[in-house]
């Protein structure tokens, strides 16, 4: 293990950026997650051609029939990741459709088992949606309280990040009504809000700049940057490249559940836009 932090390491370009980082936090640069030859396998019923066989309509007619369920199928989704991460790094992880990325980050947040590998982290990953499950029956102001209180704030922060969660989500009035009535935009936002409340160890988020007008990605990304000044660790999956430039100082370029190319963000995205 002291071998694969230490080669990985000097992969992580030393930016200008980066060194600054370190310089105005004594924890910056120290590992936060290594991730270690990381398999990820998981079991589909069928093929993508068979969709249709796990529908209750066919599974109905199936039992009618007297016919047994449709076959198990592997997808291994990660195969043989490795790299680590550091205090105050934002790295974007960018690739086609159905390269990994979604399920890399489950497995960095602790919700897929790995097949094989192992993932070590300093402090408690947090996925954007996860520790602010947001209840379509509640309101946005429920939904902010408990939000909070399920990432370990006190009651007093929560009444201290209140109005700040509600103005950064711009959903104003719709606070006071059931989340059932917001747009998925607005869901977005507010989550995204609440997650970001607090200072993590390590945050996950996947496409949530995706939604929103120009004015919420720019306060979005100004606000990943605050959170890696005070010494988080974030990862960014987001199809939009221009956010992943402006935002990360690292990118991970997966294809097909591998690495294919890791480092300086102009560089990678670069090759990656002439794939």
């Amino acid at each position: 293990m002291a071998e694969l932090t230490k080669e990985l390491s000097q992969v992580a370009p030393q930016t200008s950026e980066t060194q600054n980082h370190e310089t105005q936090n004594p924890k910056a640069g120290t590992p936060t997650v290594i991730v270690d030859d990381l398999h990820i396998v998981y079991k589909v019923y069928g093929s993508a051609g068979d969709a249709e066989k796990g529908n209750a309509a066919s599974a109905l007619m199936r039992i009618l029939r007297r016919q047994g369920r449709p076959q198990m199928k592997e997808v291994h989704a990660v195969k043989g990741v490795s790299f680590v991460a550091h205090h105050g790094d934002a790295i974007g992880i960018i690739g086609r459709n159905g390269s990994g990325k979604s399920t890399l980050l489950r497995a960095i947040a602790g919700l897929l088992p790995p097949h094989k590998g192992a993932v070590y982290t300093n402090g408690q990953p947090s996925l954007l949606g996860v520790n602010a499950a947001l209840m379509k029956e509640l309101t946005g102001e429920r939904n902010i309280i408990l939000g909070c209180y399920a990432m370990g704030m006190t009651p007093s922060e929560v009444r201290e990040k209140y109005d700040e969660i509600v103005d950064f989500s711009g959903i104003g009035d719709f606070v006071q009504f059931p989340m059932s009535t917001y747009s998925s935009g607005m869901g977005a936002r507010l989550r995204f809000a609440i997650s970001s409340a607090k200072t993590h160890d390590v945050l996950l988020i996947d496409e949530a700049l995706a939604t929103g007008d120009r004015d919420f990605k720019k306060k979005s990304q100004q606000r990943i940057k605050q959170m890696r000044d005070a010494a988080g660790t974030v990862f960014l999956v987001a199809h939009n490249l221009d956010v992943i430039e402006e935002t990360c100082n690292r990118v991970i370029w997966l294809h097909k559940g591998k690495i294919r190319m890791e480092g300086d963000p102009q560089e990678v995205l670069e090759a990656y836009n002439k794939a």
